[in-house]
């Protein structure tokens, strides 16, 4: 009988609020392991209140990886994030821990689980800039055009990844979903998705924006914006910084206002997210 040698990676996912990070914590201290965190938001130092990081007591309890390894003002993508948790994954594993990856980023888990063939197209500052100078409408129904199946997924009120898609289509000539194809798998995969009835994970969600908001969602924005970090970027790092970006332009009459919005395009937000789980 032939010795298995994958590596075996368990996956902890699941829509916002649904408990990855604790349900990640509890079993990483079970089976002896480390997580790598799948979140496109926790890579980004200074966003903590807002992506709902886990604390500095809950990674002393467990390894962490992939947390604060980007500046707020960097545009961290897909690729590097697949390129280093695999590195993570592999060193946690030579160590003879287990891995486990845990969050709620699509396409991060789905860059490592089903190991995809991104394409290695460079950034082009000049094509960039011409694009940036272009409306948001704009672009999307050139993304549209283009690579229709990309524009249906894609965050839409997200510039940064819109114009990266549309970078890769018009350099490469091809769309950009067609040339994120699945590889080999790198590992054996457990998939553990969390699911709550559709009532109980908005009392969650809700719940927690209420605590972010407690817990200072407003001072870190104005801290954000006090380290010269723009409007305009904190419209692209979620909807909790876009949101309370919004309401310090006086976009909203009042906290309690933005904070409803808040819990509804989280709602919204969290539908699609569903789609994919």
């Amino acid at each position: 009988m032939m010795k298995e040698t994958t590596t075996k990676l368990v996956v902890v996912l699941g829509p916002t609020a649904s408990g990855k990070s604790s349900l990640g914590i509890d079993l990483a201290l079970h089976f002896h392991g480390e997580i790598v965190s799948a979140d496109s938001r926790q890579v980004y130092r200074g966003l903590d209140i807002g992506t709902a990081k886990v604390t500095a007591e809950e990674q002393a309890l467990v390894p962490h990886h992939l947390l604060d390894v980007a500046s707020d003002e960097e545009n961290y993508t897909v690729s590097q994030f697949q390129r280093q948790a695999i590195a993570a994954i592999n060193d946690i594993a030579a160590r003879g821990r287990q891995p486990f990856l845990v969050g709620g980023s699509p396409h991060y888990i789905q860059a490592v689980v089903d190991n995809l063939d991104i394409p290695a197209i460079a950034p082009q500052p000049a094509l960039r800039a011409e694009l940036e100078a272009q409306p948001l409408a704009d672009l999307l129904a050139r993304l549209e055009e283009l690579d229709p199946q990309s524009a249906a997924v894609i965050d839409r009120n997200n510039p940064r990844r819109v114009i990266r898609a549309l970078e890769v289509c018009m350099t490469s000539g091809k769309p950009f979903s067609e040339q994120r194809r699945v590889a080999a798998p790198l590992y054996t995969s457990l998939l553990l998705g969390i699911q709550w009835p559709r009532a109980e994970l908005y009392r969650r969600i809700d719940q927690r924006v209420d605590e972010r908001m407690q817990q200072g969602m407003v001072q870190e924005v104005r801290s954000l914006l006090d380290r010269g970090v723009s409007h305009e970027r904190l419209e692209a790092l979620g909807l909790e910084y876009r949101f309370t970006s919004r309401w310090l332009r006086g976009e909203f009459p009042s906290e309690q206002v933005m904070v409803e919005r808040l819990k509804y395009a989280i709602h919204d937000f969290t539908r699609r997210q569903l789609t994919w789980f």
